[in-house]
C-alpha cells in the first residue's frame, strides 16, 4: 500500500474520530449541515466575510434546508448555530446598498427579502421539531429576529443582542414582531428604540435566551438539551410545539376549547398510551414516533 493510501485512511480516521457523534453530510459554504446519530441536526452558518448576515442566499438555503427536515422523521431536533464572533449581523447592508441602483430603487429586490426572511421566521415555528439556536457571539437586527423566532435559545456569556436599525433610520420592524412576542413590551421597546446592546444576562431577564453558559461549555449544553429532546416521542412533540404557538393568538376560552381537543388527540396516539403504560409500570417507553 503506497504512502499516499495510508495518509488518506489515516485522515479519514482521523476525521471520523474528530467528528465524533456529528458527521458532516455537506457544505454549502456559507451553510454547514451536521447530522446526530441521535436524530440532531445542526446548521451553522458559515459566511464570515459578511459576519453571517442574512442575505437572500442564506435565507434561501435555510429555507430549503428547513423545508426538507420538516419531512424527515429521523430528525428530531434543529441546531442553528453560527461561525466567527458575530451570530448574525442581520440584513446584509452591502447586498440592500446594491440593489438601490435598479430602476425602481430595489424596490421589488427589498419586498422579495422580507417575504423571504418572514417565510423563514414563520417557518422556524411551522416545522414539527424545535429549534435551538447556539448564540455565541453578536446577534443583531434580523439576527436578532432569527434568535427570538427559535422555540429555545442557549447564549455564551459573551453574546449580545440588539435592533439597531433605528441608528440607520430604519427600524427594526420586522425583527420587533419575533421580539415582541418573546419578551414584554417596555423591554421590547426600549431595545428597539434605543438600538442598544444588551448582554446575556440581561437578555436571559426578558426572555429572549433561556441560559447562558460560559463559552467553552456552551456547544455541550445545546447538545445536552437536544439530546434530552431528541429522547422524547417525536409525534407528542409536533403535537405539542403546533398547540403551543396556535393557541397563544386565541383567546382564553377559545384557547382551552382548543387544547381539550388537542389533549384527546394526544391521548389517543400510541405513545401517550405507551408513556403512561411506562410511567405505571416503571419502564423505559418504547416510542413509535407515529
Amino acid at each position: 500500500m503506497s504512502k499516499k493510501r495510508v495518509r488518506k485512511i489515516k485522515l479519514d480516521s482521523d476525521r471520523k474520530i474528530a467528528f465524533n457523534k456529528f458527521t458532516m453530510s455537506e457544505n454549502l459554504e456559507i451553510l454547514i449541515k451536521e447530522k446526530t446519530d441521535y436524530g440532531v441536526i445542526r446548521f451553522t452558518m458559515n459566511d464570515l466575510v459578511s459576519k453571517n448576515a442574512l442575505s437572500k442566499k442564506l435565507i434561501g438555503l435555510l429555507i430549503d434546508e428547513l423545508k426538507s427536515v420538516s419531512l424527515d422523521k429521523s430528525i428530531k431536533v434543529v441546531v442553528l448555530a453560527a461561525n466567527g464572533n458575530v451570530f448574525s449581523a442581520g440584513h446584509d447592508l452591502k447586498e440592500i446598498t446594491a440593489a438601490r441602483k435598479g430602476k425602481d430603487n430595489g424596490e421589488a429586490f427589498f419586498k422579495d427579502l422580507f417575504n423571504l426572511c418572514s417565510e423563514l421566521m414563520q417557518l422556524i415555528i411551522k416545522i414539527p421539531q424545535p429549534v435551538i439556536a447556539e448564540i455565541n457571539g453578536i446577534a443583531t437586527a434580523a439576527g436578532c429576529q432569527l434568535v427570538a423566532s427559535c422555540d429555545l435559545a442557549l447564549a455564551s456569556s459573551e453574546s449580545q443582542f440588539a435592533t439597531p436599525g433605528v441608528n440607520i433610520g430604519l427600524f427594526c420592524s420586522t425583527p420587533m414582531v419575533a421580539l415582541s412576542r418573546n419578551v414584554n413590551k417596555k423591554a421590547a421597546m426600549h431595545m428597539l428604540l434605543t438600538g442598544d446592546l444588551i448582554n446575556s444576562e440581561k437578555a436571559k431577564d426578558i426572555g429572549l435566551i433561556n441560559e447562558a453558559f460560559q463559552k467553552p461549555q456552551l456547544t455541550d449544553e445545546v447538545n445536552k438539551l437536544a439530546k434530552k429532546i431528541a429522547s422524547k416521542s417525536s409525534m407528542t412533540i409536533k403535537i405539542g410545539k403546533k398547540a403551543f404557538y396556535n393557541q397563544a393568538e386565541m383567546s382564553l376560552s377559545k384557547a382551552y376549547e382548543y387544547t381539550s381537543m388537542t389533549m384527546i388527540e394526544n391521548l389517543l396516539n400510541h405513545d401517550a398510551k405507551e408513556g403512561i403504560d411506562a410511567f405505571l409500570g416503571k419502564r423505559t417507553p418504547d416510542w413509535k414516533n407515529d
